[in-house]
Parts: structure tokens; sequence; C-alpha cells
């Protein structure tokens, strides 16, 4: 019985999204090649070491490269010698004097793709998060560069924390393509195993594709700002945000994901995205639309002032020259980026007012020490807190979640917390001798 030839496929970038997909393409059986104009990243992903924090991915890399199905390289003459498919993962940064995305890298590996001559009959496949039009302006590129091949669109939608599953087991495949070619099957080819487990394929234009991406993100940075705007009347009130954010829940037209209240979303996603999306709006002549992002923006940005006014006034109205203990680094539990990082912004605020910071993170520290060396890092809780005045949780890792607080009430000088994420009971810790503060949360 005869088989069908392995697909081999290229990934170009392997940051964050390349590495991700490339090793998760690997592992659904086909042949990958992760180009980078980063050499020392492909010799790291090639000798098997992942370059950040994801859960699942290192052994997956190392299986795969073991099996001979995924390899690295710096050459993009190599990938288009060897791949019929070629997805651009490179990332979209936003721009240094404006919201707006830099396109530089999605031009370079566009473009570098033509100069090594891309072969007719091959699909270039965008993944990155494009501003609208990008897409129609690379496919006419394509035609005039690299006459059959041809383009489609399809967003990603990873968490970081996640991201191995969210790209074997997405909740939804979005492909932008030009009705009429063969990209929908080639993409269908690609994602086989996928779409047989039941996930959903919407086919779209190119405007569509891109948009999707954006406006997801815009609609949950929409929902954790709203709570967050809630815990702001709550505070001067005397509600409670989180029995509001439960009775909120119940309505299913509402749902509990993404309505916890605390010092906000970070990230290299969440806040690019909405920030382009608006200035994109903007270009278009149609900025009002999306006038409300600016809001939101705020919204997540008062957050962390908030946080640090919260913390000074626990303090008696000063950080100078105090003990301040940060649990958390990461922008989330379950990764090492530090992009746009609450935990960070509020670290260096207190520390800028003359706090003695002392920073701990189960696995950003490294990152954290390269873009913040003048704050104090330590290698556990216990020695963050050593002597603190006061503790801030502001990373909901699960090893937060579980301190005792009992246990840790002793290495303190005065047992005061600060619930940046809303993940602590308040009664254990209040019972064991603390005074918990939390932003939206009446002082019991």
């Amino acid at each position: 019985m005869s088989t069908s030839p392995v697909l081999h496929l290229s990934v170009i970038g392997t940051g964050y999204l390349g590495a991700t997909h490339a090793v998760c393409m690997a592992e659904l059986g086909f042949e990958v090649i992760g180009v980078d104009i980063d050499a020392t990243r492909t010799q790291r992903l090639a000798a098997g070491e992942v370059p950040f924090f994801e859960p699942g991915l290192e052994g997956l890399l190392r299986k795969n490269l073991e099996a001979g199905r995924l390899t690295f390289s710096s050459s993009l003459a190599e990938a288009v010698d060897r791949a019929e498919v070629h997805f651009i993962c490179v990332g979209t940064p936003q721009r240094p004097d404006s919201g707006a995305t830099d396109l530089r890298h999605v031009e370079a590996a566009t473009n570098g793709l033509i100069a090594a001559g891309l072969r007719p009959g091959t699909l270039v496949v965008g993944k990155s998060t494009v501003p609208t039009g990008t897409a129609a302006r690379l496919a006419g590129r394509l035609a005039a560069g690299a006459p059959g091949a041809e383009l489609a669109w399809n967003p990603e939608f990873l968490r970081e924390g996640s991201a191995v599953d969210d790209t074997l087991r997405p909740d939804r495949l979005v492909f932008g393509v030009v009705p009429g070619g063969t990209a929908e099957a080639r993409l269908r080819t690609v994602y086989a195993r996928t779409i047989k487990e039941g996930t959903p394929v919407i086919v779209t234009d190119f405007v569509t594709a891109e948009i999707v991406k954006v406006a997801a993100n815009a609609f949950l940075a929409t929902k954790i700002s709203f709570i967050n705007a809630m815990a702001e009347i709550c505070d001067m009130t005397g509600g409670d945000v989180t029995e509001l954010a439960a009775a909120l829940a119940h309505d299913p037209r509402i749902g509990p994901r993404f309505l916890q209240a605390g010092i906000g979303f970070g990230g290299g996603c969440l806040p690019k995205d909405i920030r382009a999306f608006q200035a994109r709006a903007d270009e278009l002549g149609v900025g009002s639309a999306l006038a409300f992002l600016t809001e939101v923006d705020a919204v997540n940005t008062r957050a962390r002032t908030r946080t640090v006014a919260l913390a000074t006034k626990a303090l008696g109205g000063s950080p100078t020259g105090r003990m301040v203990a940060v649990l958390g680094a990461a922008f989330k539990p379950n990764s090492d980026d530090i992009r746009d990082s609450p935990a960070l912004d509020v670290a260096t605020a207190l520390h800028r007012a003359g706090g003695h910071v002392s920073v701990y993170d189960p696995a950003a520290i490294p990152n954290a020490r390269i873009h913040y060396p003048y704050l104090h890092y330590t290698d556990s809780v216990i020695r963050a807190v050593a002597g603190a005045e006061i503790v801030l949780v502001l990373t909901e890792w699960s090893e937060f979640r579980e301190i005792d607080p009992a246990a840790l009430r002793p290495h303190v000088s005065r047992p005061i917390v600060i619930d940046g994420r809303h993940v602590l009971d308040p009664a254990v810790w209040r019972d064991a001798g603390w005074i918990y503060h939390a932003l939206g949360r009446p002082l019991a």
C-alpha cells in the first residue's frame, strides 16, 4: 500500500510564536525547518534548548529533533529549497514613535522568500498579527516577484503558558484566502488532524482574517479593563468587586472568564494590539469607532498606579526606606515573559519612590535582571519576604496561591499583604494575622 509523501514546511521566525509552531507542526508529523536570522537562537533550538519558558515545549522539541522531523537554520534559501509551505511567524512590535505596528520583520521575511527563489506552487502563510491591508499588499508583492506562489493568512491565537495545547488543539482555525485558489485546500491538508478532531474552520478573506486576532484581543482587554473600572467604583463606594464579578458571571451573556479584577493585563500582545488597532482605525478615518480602546488602555495603566498608591497608603504614606517584597515578575503565570509586565511596573515605581524592593518569580528572574537591573532579586519566596514590611502578590503563580500565610508570618517584619490578582483567601490570611488589601475590596 503506498503512502503519500510527507509535506515539508518551513517556519520563518523562531521567537515565541515561530518556535512553538515549528515544534508542534513537527509533532503533527510534518518535516519542518525553522529559520531565523538570529543564529544563536537557531543553534540553541537545534541543541534542544527552548530560549523561553513554555510548559511542555522543550520535551516536544527534543522528541522531534531526535525523530529527525525538525531542523533549524539561518538560511532562507535552504527553507525555499526544502519546503512547500512557508509560515511567516515573525514579530510585529509596536513602533517606537507611535501605537502603529512595525512591519519590517514581516516585510523582510516576504522579500527574503522571494529573493531566495520561491517556487511556483508554494504557499506562504502569514501567522503574524498585522494591520488590515497587509496581506493584500504582500500578495501583490508575491505575484510580482514569485509568480505562481500563493498567500494565505492564518492568524494565531496562542496563550502564553498553554501555547502547545493551543497549537495542537486550537479552539478555531481561520483561513484568509483568495477564492478559487489552492490555499484553502493546502491549509486543510496541513491541519487535517486538527480538523478531524473537531476544530471549526472559518474560511474568509484577507481583511477579516487580519481583523480577527486584534478584535479578539481588544474584546478581552475591554473585559479586563471593565472589571478594573468596577474595582475603582467599589473602592470609592465600599463595594466588593469580587462579589460583583461573581454576580455578573452568572449572566450567560457575560460569563466568568477574564472578569477578575487586579493590576491589569500586560505581555507582548494585548497592549500593543489594542494600540495598533486604534492606530489603524485612525489611519482609515474611523478612529472614533475604536476610541473606547484608549480608555481601556488608560484603565489598565491606572490599575498599576492604583496598586502603588494602595501600597504607599498601607506603608503609612511613603515607601522610602521600607522593605518591600514583590512576588511575581512575569506578566502572567507559566511564562518568563516580562514585556509590559504590570508586576515589574509596580516594583519599579515603589523602587523609585525609595523602597527597598526584593522580587521573586519562579521563571522570569533572568529576563527581569536584564531589563530591570536596579531591582533586587531572590531565589525563593522566603528570601524575598525576609524582613519585609509589605508583601505584594502580583503574578498569579500557583506557588503564590498556595502560600501558607501562617508559615510566612514569622519571616516578615510587618504582616501586610496586597493581593494584586485576587488569588488569595482574605479570611485565611486575616486569621493568620495579616492585614489584607486588594483593589476593589473593602478593608475588613
